[in-house]
Parts: structure tokens; sequence; C-alpha cells
């Protein structure tokens, strides 16, 4: 049966997907239907590597607030869960779950990056998508694994954004700034050797440098978190590479780096 976009002119139609891809919309069609405004249905916590704790942490009674409700947590397993509990952020809402953290606690090298993205979205964890398989890559040629049990040899990963934003837009300051304490939180808490910055926004967030990303990568710097100075390399993020892939060369000698930092120390 004709339908009334059957006479929709060419410009009408690509005037349409423009606004479905401003909304957010990228599936053409999957499984099953996504209300992505509904409140998530109970499921199964999702697997993840030893020690790193599931976003379905039983809840607290912590206040709304970012910074008293991350300043109540005591492990990284109450930051996640403070994280399900916490309703201020206007990106949970549009976001199908949270997206906290993966690799292994224990690591000395902390990544940052900063926010999920389509697939992070779905499967909960951070850089699992393409940008994550070649993050894993380059993570490998270094010697270092998301997956590892030797906190030498491995890695954490977490984002300055817990929530995807809507169609991947960027951010805004005060959803940053929301998100912010329950980072700060989670670096004092899971005491990292060295820092990461996948990217400029984590890297203006931890130095207070404004920056461009060429202009800062490569540079060791210095996270003050609590009184603590944690060397800090900010370096491109695998979105960008995948993008520029003649950068990659920057990418591989800021791994260098940080390689010859963790043999020395």
């Amino acid at each position: 049966m004709p339908t009334k976009y059957d006479d929709m002119t060419p410009h009408e139609a690509a005037e349409a997907l423009r606004w479905l891809a401003l909304m957010g919309a990228e599936e053409i069609i999957l499984a099953e239907q996504v209300n992505r405004l509904a409140a998530p249905a109970p499921r199964a916590p999702a697997a993840a590597a030893p020690g790193v704790p599931s976003p379905e942490a039983p809840s607290l009674p912590l206040a709304a607030t970012g910074p008293t409700a991350a300043a109540g947590c005591n492990s990284l397993a109450e930051i996640a869960a403070a994280l399900e509990a916490f309703d201020a952020c206007p990106l949970k809402k549009t976001a199908t779950r949270l997206c906290f953290a993966d690799g292994n606690p224990k690591a000395r090298v902390m990544l940052v990056g900063e926010a999920p993205g389509r697939d992070e979205d779905i499967q909960g964890k951070p850089f699992v998508g393409r940008s994550g398989q070649l993050l894993d890559r380059m993570l490998a040629a270094a010697g270092l694994s998301r997956g590892a049990e030797d906190r030498d040899s491995a890695v954490f990963i977490t984002n300055v954004i817990f929530w995807r934003p809507p169609g991947n837009r960027t951010p805004t300051e005060a959803e940053t700034l929301m998100c912010l304490p329950f980072l700060l939180r989670t670096i004092e808490l899971q005491k990292p050797d060295v820092i990461v910055c996948l990217g400029a926004t984590p890297a203006h967030r931890l130095t207070g440098r404004s920056d461009g990303i060429l202009k800062l990568r490569g540079k060791w710097m210095t996270a003050n978190v609590s009184g603590r100075n944690i060397p800090l390399l900010p370096t491109l993020h695998p979105a960008y590479l995948l993008r520029q892939p003649a950068q990659k060369r920057l990418a591989w000698r800021d791994l260098l780096s940080l390689r010859q930092m963790l043999d020395a120390h």
C-alpha cells in the first residue's frame, strides 16, 4: 500500500535522513525495536575482566550531587553503583546503559577517553567498537593489554563521560562537569602510576591546559589528583587515527615514550 513517503522528492528524503542523523538514529534495522527513553529491562551482569566492577552493583544511598556522591565511594564497585543511581546527568536518559570502565583495576596504566559511542552504549564497556579494536592493537604493540592479569602489562580504561551523548555529539561543559568528580575519584581509588589521555578532552580536564591535541600529544605532563602528582601523557584518540591514518606514526611515538616510562620505573 502506498504511504505518504512514496511521493517524497530526493531533497525531502535527504532532509528526513539528515534529521534522523541529528537525532542520533544510526541503525536502519535491528532484530528488535529499542526504546532508548524507556527504563532498561533487568538483565544479567555483562562479563567483565577479573576485578572490574559490574554496573549492576547494589545501589548506595548517596546524594544526587556529583561531588558528594563520588566522595562517598570507597571502591570502584561503589563508583559504578553511584553512577547507576546518579540521575542528574541528562545523558543517562538517552543512553542505553552506563559505560564505566574495563580492564585490570590493578594496572599501572590508566587510559582516559572522552565518551562512549554506539558500540560502547550497547555493550556497556569503553572502547569496544572500531576505535577500541585499533586501541587494542596499539596497546599490544607496546606490550600492554586490557585483559592482562599482570599489573605491569595491564591497562585500566575509562572515560570522562560515562553515558553516550546522542548522535555521538561533543559533551557539553555542564555534562562534563557532572561526570568529572567520578573520574577524579576513580583515579584516587585506582591509583595508576601513569595516565594516558586519549584525545584533547581528558587532557584538558586533567591538566588545565587548553591547547589542541596535536600540540599537547607526546609531552609528559602532570595530573594533580588529591595532592598526588601522576605522570600524564596526552596522545591521539583512536577515532582520529581511523580518520587520519597517516598520524598513526605520531601515536606510535607516544606509545614508545609510554613504554620507556614504564620500563624506567
